[in-house]
C-alpha cells in the first residue's frame, strides 16, 4: 500500500508544469485531457520527483473557494517535504531557476534543511541527507 497522489490547487497549469519540471527536476508523468464532475474540460496533470512513487496532481482551482487556497493550502505551515540525496546541489539549481527561499540552510539532527515555496506559494522543505 502506498499514497499514489496527493492534489495540489494551482492557478494555472502550464506555470506549475513549468515550476515543477524546470526548477525542481519533477517528471512530468501525465498532461492529459479530462472533465470535470459536470462535464467541463479540465486535464488531469500528474508530476513527480524522479523514481518517486508518490506524484503531486497538480489541479487547477475551480471557483471561488478553491482559488482562495492557491498558495495556503496548509495556512502558512511548511506542509510537504522534498528529500535529496545531493543538497549543495538541489539548492544551487532551485535558486538559479528562481526558487523562492525563506532563510539559509540549516543543519539538523534530521538533516540540512531549508524552506522554500512553490509556484503557487506554499512552503516546502527542501532537506538533505540525515546525520545519522
Amino acid at each position: 500500500m502506498h499514497i499514489e497522489l496527493a492534489a495540489l490547487v494551482v492557478d494555472d497549469y502550464d506555470e506549475a508544469i513549468g515550476f515543477f519540471v524546470d526548477a525542481l527536476g519533477f517528471d512530468l508523468v501525465e498532461d492529459s485531457p479530462a472533465e470535470t464532475n459536470d462535464g467541463r474540460p479540465k486535464r488531469w496533470v500528474v508530476v513527480r520527483p524522479p523514481g518517486a512513487q508518490t506524484g503531486l496532481l497538480l489541479a487547477l482551482a475551480d471557483g471561488d473557494d478553491q482559488r482562495k487556497v492557491v498558495g495556503n493550502q496548509l495556512a502558512g505551515r511548511v506542509g510537504f517535504f522534498l528529500r535529496v540525496d545531493d543538497f549543495a546541489a538541489a539548492y544551487t539549481r532551485m535558486r538559479e531557476a528562481g526558487v523562492t527561499f525563506h532563510g539559509e540552510p540549516r543543519h539538523e539532527v534530521y538533516g540540512t534543511v531549508v524552506v522554500f515555496e512553490d509556484v503557487a506559494g506554499n512552503k516546502w522543505d527542501l532537506l538533505g541527507p540525515s546525520e545519522k
